[in-house]
This record gives structure tokens, C-alpha cells and sequence, in this order.
């Protein structure tokens, strides 16, 4: 195993936050689920990142009882790995890089809520620490950000990420490689 799978974010916080009704992707568990599936099925790692803020007294607050994965995803599963960070990536306040570093992963797949903030932010991170990134594009959701549309927001993401810091894949063609088709 040298590839992990990296789920940031997709807990109940963010549907339980007024916003959740213009997030892009309201069944961004859907997508998340056929790539932990095909994780699974790879015998890649999985690691699920959740993000809590104790003490602000929100959904992101421990004592809400909402920083778990949403209801509709499989995980995570004995073995995997579940990381709390505080900042926008996964690496800054997690063992994260320890972890990948002691089990040799060396490439990571990653997908989550907030695609232009905590995803991409993971990304370019993770692309300096020296990984193979890949952001699958379709496994991420995000809301409007004053004037800009979740679409203008994604579009944007793939564009400066693209060949830079991942290559961009969606989880159809990553299902689709590893069938061989």
C-alpha cells in the first residue's frame, strides 16, 4: 500500500449550518462513498479528517455532537484512521504526515467539503510535503462565496491545481482505471 484516500470534512457540521441549503453537492456523500468503496477495494488507506472549533458553541463545537462523518457514509472502519484538525488543511495540526510517512504512502486521493478551502488547502500541502496528489473533483462540495456560484468556485479550484499541484480526476475515471477499462 502506498496511496491513501484522504476524507476531509464530510461530517454532519456542515450539513447541521444554515448554509448547507447552497452547498453544490447535497449528496456529496454519494460520491465520497464510491471512493472510500474503491479505497477499500485497493487496500489503500483511508483516513477521515473532521474539523471541530470546541468552545465556539456552533455545529463545528464537539458539544454539538455533530463532528462525525455524515450518516450515509460506511466508515470509518477498524484500522482507519480518524484525525481532528484545527486548521484549513490536514496537516498543519494532525499526525497526518507522520502516519503517511510511517506506512510509506506516497500518494493521496483526496475529496471533502469546502472543495476551495479545507480540500484544496490539504492539496497544495500535501503537494509541497512531496505526494502525489490527486483531487477528485467530483467528491467535493462547497457554497457560494459572495458573488461566486459553487460551480465558478470549483472551476476556479481545478484550474490553479491542475497539473501544479494534482491532477484532477473524478471518481468515475479513478473506478474506471482500476477496472482496467
Amino acid at each position: 500500500m502506498n496511496r491513501a484516500l484522504v476524507v476531509v470534512d464530510v461530517q454532519e457540521s456542515f450539513r447541521a449550518h444554515p448554509l448547507w441549503e447552497r452547498i453544490s453537492d447535497p449528496k456529496i456523500a454519494e460520491p465520497v462513498g464510491r471512493l472510500v468503496a474503491l479505497a477499500r477495494a485497493a487496500g489503500d488507506l483511508v483516513v477521515w479528517v473532521l474539523h471541530p472549533e470546541p468552545g465556539s458553541g456552533g455545529v463545528f463545537d464537539p458539544e454539538s455532537g455533530h463532528i462525525r462523518p455524515l450518516a450515509e457514509l460506511d466508515g470509518p472502519r477498524p484500522g482507519e484512521p480518524v484525525l481532528h484538525k484545527t486548521s484549513h488543511n490536514a496537516f498543519t495540526t494532525t499526525n497526518l504526515q507522520q502516519l503517511l510517512t510511517e506506512t510509506g504512502i506516497r500518494e493521496l486521493r483526496v475529496c471533502g467539503i469546502r472543495t476551495e478551502q479545507c480540500v484544496e488547502t490539504t492539496t497544495r500541502v500535501g503537494s509541497d510535503l512531496g505526494y502525489r496528489m490527486v483531487f477528485v473533483t467530483d467528491a467535493t462540495a462547497t457554497h457560494p462565496i459572495g458573488e461566486l456560484s459553487p460551480a465558478a468556485i470549483i472551476e476556479r479550484t481545478e484550474a490553479v491545481l491542475r497539473d501544479r499541484f494534482a491532477r484532477i480526476a473524478t471518481v468515475a475515471e479513478l473506478e474506471a482505471e482500476a477496472s482496467g477499462a
